[in-house]
């Protein structure tokens, strides 16, 4: 009898963000040295977050992906933001949370 994917047990890491065991990602995000690293150190729930902030930020700082300082100044961002460290925000935003 074959075990089907549905009934396994998701892969945990002890994600750097939130400094707990969480839900690993499927896959690594990116390819490279730097696409497993994460894939073992940032948790599913980590990596949206930082998708969410990553958009925000491509959006509000009309960030163009072809420069390589948009892409080197993202990449700084995403680590401090992993690290807990302070992230650039855009200018004015309230969180949905925090609207009234």
């Amino acid at each position: 009898m074959t075990t089907s994917d549905s009934n396994t047990e998701p892969r945990m890491v002890n994600c750097r963000k939130y400094q707990e065991p969480l839900e690993g990602l499927d896959a690594p995000p990116m390819p490279g040295p730097k696409g497993e690293e994460l894939f073992e150190t940032v948790s599913k729930k980590a990596w949206l977050a930082w998708q969410d902030l990553q958009t925000m930020l491509i959006n509000e700082k009309h960030l163009n992906m072809r420069d390589a300082d948009s892409r080197k100044y993202l990449s700084t961002q995403r680590e401090r933001f992993f690290d807990n460290l302070d992230v650039d925000r855009a200018e004015g935003y309230v969180a949905p949370e925090d609207s009234p």
